[in-house]
């Protein structure tokens, strides 16, 4: 998810995981029964410790990191 406040974007540096190292916005996965936006503020929450508000949608991913066995998407 692209989060934008000030005319600034949101990036966080990637640790303990696939990409470690590098750098990208927060992101991760659906929980079963969540809504979109609730797992946008879940995730925003938990990742980079901010609530986030306004949300709007512009684009979904669904990655696959075949070498990690992992699926992560927004």
């Amino acid at each position: 998810m692209i989060i934008r406040k000030s005319g600034k974007i949101l990036l966080l540096k990637r640790k303990e995981s696939h990409g470690s190292g590098t750098w990208c916005p927060p992101g991760g996965h659906l929980e079963w029964n969540e809504s979109l936006e609730g797992c946008a503020r879940r995730e925003s929450k938990e990742e980079s410790g901010c609530n986030i508000k306004n949300i709007e949608f512009l684009a979904i991913t669904n990655d696959f990191f075949k070498k990690e066995n992992k699926k992560e998407g927004f």
